[in-house]
């Protein structure tokens, strides 16, 4: 079947994640993820520079533009936010339904002010809560580490937010004379023989005891020993091996969690212009 007939038969949605490192993107055909990508964050681009790269992924899987009816954004990069509404707007012409403070989402948001959760916390919980139950603990290794957790009943009841593993080796290089920025990979053993491996351990495992530390206090506070434990993000791969706490390891919660807060507002949405 030719894509024009799949544009009639599919209802297709693109969900796009702006992160402060990365941008990620998503197809889907109804409940299925069927395509993903991702790219660095440059707030210089413009939305014909993003357009370039986008039009290429599609064309690279035999997708059509105008096959895409939908779009859902959350972003935690106002710049482009604006910048990759431009692009649905000029290229699929879409309203893009952008994730925001008072939407639907099932969640009932336990926090002192339920308006000041980011968009980009909310958005992992749905996922989550509809694929892996609650209670749970979402952890999103981003450029900044969130720690969020639901409790039995699927009400989202705190967390914590730490420096991202980069943002910690930046900060040793940046803020020392002589420290040298290194890459993130798992150390062989705790015992750095020169100054690279000693902070590549330092750092690592440093990072380790904090996040199954993190992780084991919030599940005696919320007196769930059981809850799962998912972890996403740009460094999930990396850490989760490593990491007892950690049950499962979803790189796509973000797009999923579009999707689903989409069709529970799509109400709201504006559809194709």
């Amino acid at each position: 079947m030719n894509d024009k007939a799949d544009a009639k038969r599919l209802d297709r949605l693109l969900t796009i994640k702006i992160g402060n490192t990365n941008l990620g993107f998503g197809v889907h055909e109804r409940d299925q993820l069927v395509h993903a990508w991702r790219a660095e964050t440059r707030v210089d681009k413009t939305a014909d520079e993003y357009a370039a790269f986008l039009l290429a992924c599609f064309e690279s899987v035999n997708l059509a533009p105008a096959s895409i009816q939908h779009a859902a954004l959350v972003s935690v990069v106002p710049p482009l936010t604006e910048t990759l509404r431009e692009f649905c707007r000029k290229y699929l012409r879409v309203e893009p339904f952008i994730v925001a403070a008072g939407i639907q989402s099932g969640i009932q948001i336990r926090y002192d002010d339920p308006r000041a959760l980011g968009a980009d916390r909310l958005v992992v919980l749905v996922a989550a809560k509809a694929r892996y139950g609650a209670p749970c603990v979402v952890i999103d290794f981003g450029t900044a580490t969130t720690f969020n957790a639901l409790d039995a009943r699927g009400d989202f009841i705190g967390g914590a937010i730490a420096p991202g593993l980069n943002m910690s080796a930046d900060a040793l290089h940046q803020f020392t004379a002589k420290l040298p920025r290194i890459e993130i990979v798992a150390p062989v053993r705790a015992l750095g023989v020169n100054t690279r491996d000693a902070l590549r351990s330092g750092i690592f495992f440093g990072y380790l005891g904090l996040t199954q530390g993190i992780v084991e206090r919030i599940k005696t506070e919320m007196r769930a020993p059981a809850a799962r434990v998912i972890a996403t993000g740009g460094m999930a791969q990396t850490l989760a091996p490593h990491c007892a706490a950690i049950e499962i390891v979803d790189l796509n919660l973000a797009l999923d969690g579009l999707r689903i807060l989409y069709e529970m507002n799509s109400g709201q949405r504006k559809g194709i212009l």
